[in-house]
């Protein structure tokens, strides 16, 4: 079973998480039998913080709460406060996270705080468009790595520009096995055109049961 560990921070990008932890925490179209995940939000400290949408979120743990697991899935949004010195913490649990196979995913100015640390340097990555990372994190060494794709998965990186939810969202799915690949295509058809007949594909990829 995984454990999605939300990272929330103020001004969090409402959005960039909408799609990816509504399917992971209702489990309304995963695999027949397929255990729900728990998903946590973790912050630096247990006071509550506020979304660029004005919503308050309170924290359910800290960081040195999260597990170091494979099993372990870290999801970091983007912020406009990521430049705060008291989220070192957290990118350094990122690289401990990667370090053992966990699976790590950054959206937005949280592609920056890794590439601050160094951490998009040999890897695969994309971010909010060629000269993003270079303007914002002085240190960043990973140009030749950069692909220009709204979301790019390496293996447990997966990493996506700030209009790049969707895909985002489609790739970690992907990556945790946790619908059926029939479904998980008609799911990002729909949401990706709007076209009906996508819908009626996902209705009919189901298990029975599971079609709410």
């Amino acid at each position: 079973m995984f454990t999605v560990y939300v990272y929330v921070l103020d001004t969090l990008a409402d959005w960039e998480l909408g799609y990816v932890i509504s399917e992971l925490n209702s489990g309304r179209f995963f695999k027949k039998g397929e255990q729900r995940v728990s998903l946590k939000t973790v912050s630096h400290s247990q006071a509550p913080i506020t979304t660029m949408g004005g919503m308050t979120i309170v924290p359910d743990c800290l960081i040195e709460d999260i597990v170091v697991s494979e099993t372990s899935v870290l999801l970091l949004p983007g912020a406009n406060t990521w430049n705060d010195l008291k989220h070192v913490a957290i990118i350094e649990k990122a690289s401990e996270l990667l370090s053992i196979g966990a699976t790590v995913c950054a959206i937005c100015g949280a592609t920056a705080a890794l590439a601050n640390f160094g951490l998009l340097d040999q890897r695969p990555h994309t971010s909010n468009g060629p000269g993003f990372l270079e303007m914002v994190s002085p240190g960043y060494k990973g140009q030749s790595f950069y692909i220009d794709k709204p979301s790019v998965a390496d293996h447990n990186l997966i990493t996506a520009s700030s209009t790049g939810a969707l895909l985002w969202a489609k790739q970690i799915i992907e990556h945790l096995g946790v619908f059926q690949s029939n479904t998980l295509e008609a799911w990002y058809e729909y949401f990706r055109t709007g076209e009906p007949e996508h819908f009626f594909a996902l209705m009919q990829t189901l298990p029975s049961g599971n079609e709410s």
